[in-house]
Formats: structure tokens, sequence, C-alpha cells
């Protein structure tokens, strides 16, 4: 079967392929196989249960612990093999030195955790279809919307206009708090410079992978976004507000954006380098 053109063909596409049994695509045991290739894990139930834990949401040495009932202390070095080995990665947030978090570094293997192994049973039964109808959810929000996120921060690394990130080192994902809200709002890029505590911040965006077109809301959110980091102590005057989106953007939010200075919007053919973004900052 050929491969999707477009959003809307995923869905015949990944029963008839991924989740079919009978293709070279189906992996019954993607993680197994991956490390009984890798001479430094053969045999090793204890890694792979590792993978197993951090696929399902664990991501810390003591929530891995917690979910294998093993103590933290005796799963450092078999975490750190994973991670060296390039099965796990430590996502650290530097604008406030948090501990790391951990996740799958393989979408694929996120795929065959998170999707194949719990549908196993309808997939090899003949059921692909409804396997996918009740995993995608799933993988929308838990496989596809952080690898988006990951690839957008990875353009702005690599392929954007270095003029977008200005003098910042960094490219990441950060949390702020709103302390009058009494909540936490993520933020999927952010490139900075920090130094003696306080941050240079070049950029503030999200990246969203959802079937609808990114609106105006989103753009007065990154304003309320810069707003709380103002108001933590990090420079956000010259930073350039910017959207990753998979579907596109709203009319009246390429024209507000148009009227600004200071908002970039990317769409999927800018990520993959076969377009320029919809919308740069004039500054």
């Amino acid at each position: 079967m050929d491969p999707p053109q477009a959003p809307g063909e995923v869905d015949a596409w990944a029963p008839a392929t991924v989740l079919d049994p009978r293709q070279a695509l189906y992996s019954g045991s993607e993680a197994e196989y991956l490390l009984r290739e890798d001479p430094k894990f053969t045999g090793s139930a204890l890694h792979y249960a590792i993978i197993n834990a951090v696929a399902n949401g664990a991501t810390s040495p003591a929530k891995i612990g917690g979910l294998l009932e093993q103590p933290r202390s005796s799963l450092t070095r078999p975490i750190d093999a994973l991670a060296s080995a390039g099965y796990l990665r430590y996502e650290t947030d530097p604008l406030w030195e948090r501990r790391p978090v951990i996740t799958i570094a393989d979408p694929i293997v996120r795929f065959h955790n998170l999707i194949t192994v719990p549908q196993h049973d309808l997939v090899e039964t003949g059921q692909s279809a409804e396997a996918w109808r009740r995993s995608r959810p799933t993988f929308v929000a838990r496989i596809l919307g952080p690898h988006f996120e990951s690839c957008a921060r990875a353009w702005l690394r690599a392929q954007a206009d270095p003029a977008l990130r200005g003098d910042a080192g960094l490219v990441t994902g950060t949390v702020v708090n709103d302390r009058k809200g009494q909540a936490k709002h993520e933020i999927d890029v952010v490139a900075l410079d920090k130094r003696s505590g306080r941050a240079h911040i070049s950029l503030i965006g999200e990246a969203k992978a959802t079937v609808t077109r990114r609106s105006v809301a989103d753009l007065d959110r990154l304003d309320r976004l810069k707003e709380l980091l103002t108001e933590h102590g990090h420079d956000t005057a010259s930073a350039v507000l910017a959207l990753f989106s998979m579907e596109g953007f709203q009319p009246d939010l390429v024209s507000a954006a148009r009227r600004r200075e200071d908002v970039l919007l990317v769409d999927l053919s800018a990520l993959f380098g076969v377009g320029e973004p919809v919308v740069v900052p004039r500054k």
C-alpha cells in the first residue's frame, strides 16, 4: 500500500500496514527485537520492562521503580545504559533547573508499546481497523503530538533562519507557573540563553498536531505565556511568538500576525523544507 499523502489517508493506511500481521511493517515485538540485537542488553527483561514503564508514562526513576516494584537505586545503571544507547532520552528544563524528564527516544518504539501491544488481540484476530479506531486518540496525544513538538524544535535548531533564534544557545520545551491562577502551562518550544539564573528568551512557541487550524486564541495564549515569563524575571522584550501547525492557520490569525512584527507561523511544508513559513517576524 502506498504511503499516505495526506493526514486523512492515515486512517486507512495504518490498519492495512503497521497493524496488519501479514505486512512487513507490523512488529509484534519491536522493543524486544531491538534489545536482543544489541549486545549490551541481550536477554535483559529488566531493560525491556523499563522501556515499557516509560512508554506508559513513568518519567523519573522513582516512578519507573514504582511501576516495576523495584528500588530506585537498582534502576540507575540500567536507565543510564538505555539512555546512552539511544533508547531513552533525558529532556531537561534548564529554565528552572528541574530534574530531567525521561522519555522514549524512538516514536516507533512508543507506537509499539502504546498501540500494538494493548491492541494485540484485535490485531491478531483480523480486527485492525477497530484496533486503530480505539487507539487513535492515544496515537495523537502521546505519539504524534510529542513527535511534532520535537520536529518543531529540530526545525528551529537546524533549518530555520538563525535570526529567529537570536543569541539563544538552547532550544527546548519548558513549563511556566501562573502564580495567580495556580496553574502550570507547558511551552512546547522556547529558545533561550541563560545567565546567572535569568534567561534571555528569543522565541516562545507552541506546536500542535491537531486536526483544527490555529486561531487568534492561540496567539493570545502565547502573549499570556510571554507575560508570565516576564513576571518570573526573564527577559522576553524581543521574543518572537511562534505557532507550528499541522493543519494550517485561520485567515484571521494570518491577518493578525501580519499586522504585528513579532509573530512566526510555520506549517508542514515549511517544516519539511519545501516551503517558507506562512508569516515571518519583521523585526
